[in-house]
């Protein structure tokens, strides 16, 4: 199944990341792209999130449709009753200043127990609502596709920038032995007086500059491996290499248009933002849904009974009807909110477009890029054999009296540069290999493992910087239990 074909249909819908999920579950083995894009998967705090969003959405829907369905309440009290009288009245035949008073003093208690049901006969606005629910959940769908496209090639990015920068620290260092055993030699013509000063001065500044470039190479593979960490929650002390095997060819089809109109069918951000326009449409039926009347079935029943010495039994009533409802003015409100959604429907539309715009430019742009890094892996490549055969021939030179060091040093450096800029090549590449397929919406579990199958087994290591405490560098990286859902 491709990630990037993500169907709208109900059904599909909750097996979409248990499909993606349970394609890399693999047995135990050494730390490849497969086994860490699992990692990233099943512990990347954005994804996890973005599957909690989903489920949100999902609940919203039957949290509206929930209003069409009968509705039934049940109330009642239990009352405490006390009332106290005072009354006089004077009779005929009675002397004046002389009355009857009588006073009653009387405590009880009551009791009542209301039943009612609803049901919606005619409701245009709950209607609206749940479709726009329906329709968050179309978008909601695309979006957890984009976020989990988007955590692939985060993952491959920051695989492939250790291994590159792996690789660039190999040549620094062997640009910095290289070097030094050149700024050796000087000395030691120097102290014969085979050569001037100047020259070893020349040495020490190459060996210094190369020295520096050797440390960054260093700081550059320990970022990189802390980038991958962050992904992934996990922290893995070597990877896999890639091969020198690694095919270079054109994007397969080679039709540039092909990879556009993969992009306007199937990328997950344009097709989010195109179900945006109906969400919005919605929107728009929503607010004028209010001027329509609301039409219910009702039945309740009361009960009431109390235990005055005044009154005996009790009472009951019970009423069954329909009630309707139509909002004839409500001050504008309406208006105003169809005017709204309105507007709110033409800025979906422009951003529609505009992501539309946007993933076709980069489309095109990315396979001019995979095009060009085609040509420029090769000529990377020649260039080393030429700098090699370069750097021989001005040593050849050097020996012989027609070269000085500085030609030689910068025949070193050369090499070793054209050796770092093979590998930018061949990483560039791969990233943006994945890319296109980002982009195009075509990245998924198969374009892993194929890329996967480049490489070699042979592992690169990270060791942490020597006096460093290996228990406080884990520490450091703890960045604690994940939540406990619904917690």
């Amino acid at each position: 199944m491709r990630l990037a074909h993500w169907a709208v249909n109900a059904p599909f819908r909750p097996l979409l990341l248990a499909v993606l999920t349970s394609s890399f579950i693999l047995p135990a083995q050494a730390a490849d792209l497969v086994n860490i894009t699992r990692d990233a998967l099943n512990n990347n705090a954005a994804l996890a999130s973005a599957r909690a969003e989903f489920s949100s959405v999902e609940a919203a829907s039957d949290v509206a449709s929930g209003a069409l369905l009968p509705q039934v309440n049940a109330s009642g009290n239990v009352v405490h009753n006390q009332q106290y009288e005072s009354q006089s009245s004077s009779r005929a035949g009675q002397s004046a200043g002389s009355d009857a008073a009588g006073v009653s003093d009387d405590r009880y208690n009551t009791a009542s127990l209301t039943l009612e049901a609803t049901q919606a006969l005619f409701n245009a606005v709950t209607r609206q609502e749940v479709n726009q629910a329906e329709r968050q959940i179309d978008q909601q769908v695309y979006l957890l596709a984009a976020t989990e496209q988007q955590l692939l090639i985060d993952v491959a990015s920051a695989y492939f920038d250790i291994l590159r920068a792996h690789e660039v620290l190999e040549a620094r260092l062997a640009q910095e032995r290289a070097i030094g055993r050149q700024l050796e030699q000087a000395r030691e013509q120097f102290e014969v007086g085979l050569i001037a000063i100047t020259e070893v001065e020349e040495a020490r500044a190459s060996f210094d500059q190369s020295r520096a470039d050797r440390i960054a190479a260093e700081s550059n593979l320990q970022v990189a491996f802390e980038v991958l960490e962050q992904l992934t929650g996990q922290r893995y002390a070597s990877i896999d290499a890639l091969g020198d095997s690694m095919p270079i060819a054109l994007p397969t089809p080679t039709d540039r248009n092909y990879w556009v109109e993969q992009a306007i069918e199937r990328n997950p951000q344009v097709l989010a933002q195109q179900a945006g326009i109906e969400l919005s449409r919605v929107g728009v039926e929503l607010a004028r849904a209010g001027r329509m009347p609301t039409v219910q079935a009702f039945a309740n029943y009361q009960y009431s009974d109390s235990d005055s010495d005044l009154v005996s039994g009790y009472n009951t009533s019970s009423q069954v009807g329909v009630s309707a409802n139509l909002p004839i003015y409500t001050g504008g409100s309406t208006s105003a909110r169809i005017r709204q959604g309105t507007f709110q429907l033409e800025s979906s539309q422009y951003d529609f477009e505009s992501q539309r715009r946007t993933t076709i430019q980069q489309v095109r742009s990315l396979y001019t890029q995979v095009s060009n890094n085609v040509d420029t892996v090769e000529a990377r490549q020649q260039a080393i054999v030429s700098n090699r055969s370069a750097l021989e021939a001005t040593r050849a030179g050097y020996e012989v009296g027609t070269r000085n060091i500085v030609d030689v040093l910068n025949a070193e450096q050369s090499l070793y540069n054209a050796i770092a800029n093979y590998a930018e090549a061949r990483y560039d590449y791969v990233v943006n290999l994945l890319s296109l397929r980002q982009q195009a919406g075509l990245l998924d579990v198969e374009a892993i493992e194929d890329v996967n199958a480049w490489l070699t087994g042979d592992e690169v290591n990270f060791t942490l910087p020597e006096g460093g405490d290996p228990d406080a560098y884990q520490r450091a990286m703890d960045i604690g239990a994940p939540p406990t859902p619904g917690a």
